[in-house]
């Protein structure tokens, strides 16, 4: 997603705020940042099957989008260090009520699976 399209003014605020959460693993890896900073390293582990380049992009997107916090150490080897944000934690917490109708609806699909 192109930076522009998230600085559209002529949109509804649903779609700008999915503009920021576009993507496979924005959710996640705010979900993931909620417990605190954490190195790539660490994020990668917690979410196994994101790959190092994916990883690299969304939390530049992030970045760019003021979700995100990246704080580099002047250490050797360079310790890099991802948070969120006042506003990334804002849009997270907005996003809590999203995911508890989500958690509720996978448990009605559940309910209808026939029983093997």
């Amino acid at each position: 997603m192109t930076h522009s399209r998230t600085q559209d003014l002529n949109v509804c605020g649903v779609t700008a705020a999915i503009a920021v959460i576009h993507g496979k693993w924005k959710t996640a890896l705010l979900w993931a940042l909620e417990s605190g900073p954490q190195r790539p390293g660490e994020l990668r582990r917690r979410l196994p099957k994101l790959t190092e380049k994916v990883l690299t992009q969304a939390l530049r997107e992030m970045e760019a989008d003021g979700l995100v916090h990246r704080e580099v150490h002047d250490v050797l080897p360079l310790k890099t260090v991802y948070s969120l944000t006042d506003f990334g934690r804002e849009l997270s917490e907005a996003l809590a009520p999203l995911s508890d109708w989500g958690h509720r609806r996978l448990g009605k699909l559940a309910e209808s699976q026939p029983v093997s």
